[in-house]
């Protein structure tokens, strides 16, 4: 890849907006912070908690920095999809308490 081997000082990783589930584990040797969040609008594409979680599980192996940023506009949590207010976003998120 890449990305592993430019001569980049701080790498980081931002899936946002995260629009499905996606594996980046074998991409995080040498990544300090990968920063996850969901898109902000209307007619914003759903984000779904588990994709959420699996990053971070993912970054846990790796003993990489996980920030989860903001929650999507539209977002499913145990099988309900929420509409969240633009400006409650990324409290909602802090609300979580899964950054690590």
């Amino acid at each position: 890849m890449l990305f592993s081997t430019l001569p980049i000082k701080h790498r980081n990783i931002i899936c946002q907006p995260l629009i499905e589930e996606v594996n980046i584990e074998k991409y995080l040797d040498n990544v300090e912070l990968v920063l996850v969040g969901g898109e902000s609008d209307k007619y914003a594409r759903t984000l779904d908690y588990k994709w959420v979680l699996s990053i971070r599980e993912q970054c846990v192996n790796k003993g990489v920095r996980f920030e989860f940023r903001q929650c999507g506009t539209h977002f499913l949590k145990d099988g309900k999809e929420y509409t969240l207010n633009v400006r409650s976003l990324c409290s909602q998120a802090k609300k979580a308490n899964i950054n690590c």
